[in-house]
């Protein structure tokens, strides 16, 4: 996997330095997703796949998972 050196913090995340906030970093192909606190743990997905999350989190129009127990 490619080094990704140019990780950016969410303006959501407030102005500090702690660690708890979510960076994102892209390739012309591909959106990186970490916590700033687990920066091992990289979630990677294409800008039209986090596009229709994002608009369908918007609309609020995302299907509700079952329960469990």
């Amino acid at each position: 996997m490619t080094t990704l050196d140019n990780w950016q913090k969410s303006s959501f995340s407030g102005g500090s330095d702690g660690n708890n906030c979510l960076e994102l970093a892209s390739t012309p192909t591909t959106v990186h997703l970490r916590e700033s606190d687990t920066p091992a743990t990289v979630l990677t997905t294409t800008p039209t796949a986090l596009a229709h999350l994002l608009a369908d989190i918007r609309a609020a129009t995302l299907p509700s998972l079952p329960t469990i127990g």
